[in-house]
């Protein structure tokens, strides 16, 4: 255990595989409802890109434009196969040297070995900062007041960054919705002044759910290469751009978005009590038969002993409002709001 993860087991967390909890599922779920939260993301971890070719190596080989990122900006991004399918998912910013992503941590080792493989000539080093990063997570209506009760200087607007003279940096991920970057030695500190300010401490559970209802997805090893970015609505959260070039995957993204071709999108679904979801598994509808017409992307608990997930699913069976988990007479999934239109 590190410095912080004891910390964290001081106050009660439960340790698990790069997750944690500090209360049962329902507990944290109506945290994750009624308050604003705090949240060790040990779920996470990051790459930091640094060197003089970082932006344009890296501009190369994602889905968004890296080379018009501001210094005081953050964007989601994607890795992509040459077949358009996702292989990582990830909040990206920029840094006095270049460039850090923060992906999942299950699938970062390999994703960066695969990464690393196109730096060839360019002057760019990457490297796994997973342990010497923290990284936590505040969200809910008080959120605000809490992070700048840490030190952190308040960011004025939506993917934008900003870094304190401590070095404490602040993503802005919505109106009440924050990542806090700082040295692993400097976390426990900056974690009471945020359980201080009046946020709840909570778990990896908690965060995963307020990210469902967000209608943010993460590729998790399950659900690599399974899906083109548009069935994760990741232009419509701002993770792709159309006019940068080539990269690779490049082709089939703009093909899906400008022939019209796109049949499947994410949505948000509830599952009822009692029954096993995770991401990964089958949706089947009666217009597909005995045919997948889609798939669970992250799940995580509902305070009624149910989950919520985001799912990707044809947009046929979904509007049709018919969906089963596992099998074709699988237990019934009801299809919930997100907070953006899908267009």
């Amino acid at each position: 255990m590190t410095a912080w993860t004891e910390h964290l087991a001081r106050l009660g967390a439960t340790l698990g595989d790069a997750a944690l909890s500090f209360a049962d599922a329902a507990t944290e779920a109506r945290a994750a409802t009624e308050a604003t939260i705090a949240v060790p993301l040990l779920h996470l971890g990051t790459i930091r890109s640094v060197g003089p070719d970082s932006a344009a190596f890296l501009h190369n080989l994602v889905s968004n434009d890296v080379k018009k990122l501001e210094a005081d900006a953050a964007e989601w991004n994607s890795f992509n196969s040459p077949k358009g399918r996702m292989i990582a998912s990830f909040l990206m910013w920029s840094e006095a040297e270049g460039h850090a992503l923060m992906v999942s941590a299950d699938i970062l080792p390999a994703f960066l070995k695969k990464f690393s493989m196109y730096v060839l000539r360019s002057k760019v080093k990457l490297s796994d900062t997973s342990a010497e990063l923290a990284l936590i997570g505040v969200t809910g209506p008080a959120a605000a007041a809490a992070v700048q009760a840490a030190g952190a200087e308040l960011p004025p607007a939506a993917m934008k960054q900003t870094v304190s003279a401590a070095g404490l940096r602040c993503i802005r991920l919505g109106d009440n919705r924050f990542v806090l970057v700082v040295a692993v030695d400097a976390a426990p500190a900056a974690y009471d002044a945020v359980l201080g300010a009046g946020a709840v401490r909570a778990g990896t559970a908690a965060w995963q759910l307020t990210t469902i209802r967000a209608g943010l997805p993460l590729i998790t090893a399950p659900t690599q290469e399974e899906f083109v970015a548009q069935m994760l609505n990741y232009e419509l959260i701002g993770g792709v751009n159309f006019h940068k070039g080539c990269y690779p995957g490049q082709e089939i993204v703009a093909r899906t978005q400008y022939l019209g071709k796109l049949k499947k999108r994410t949505y948000r679904v509830a599952v009822p009590a009692g029954v096993e979801a995770k991401p990964g598994m089958d949706l089947y509808a009666p217009d597909f038969g005995e045919q997948s017409a889609g798939k669970l992307v992250n799940v995580a608990p509902a305070a009624d002993g149910g989950s919520e997930a985001l799912a990707v699913i044809q947009s046929s069976s979904a509007d049709a409002g018919e969906l089963h988990l596992g099998a074709p007479d699988g237990a019934r999934l009801r299809v919930l709001d997100l907070p953006y239109a899908l267009t």
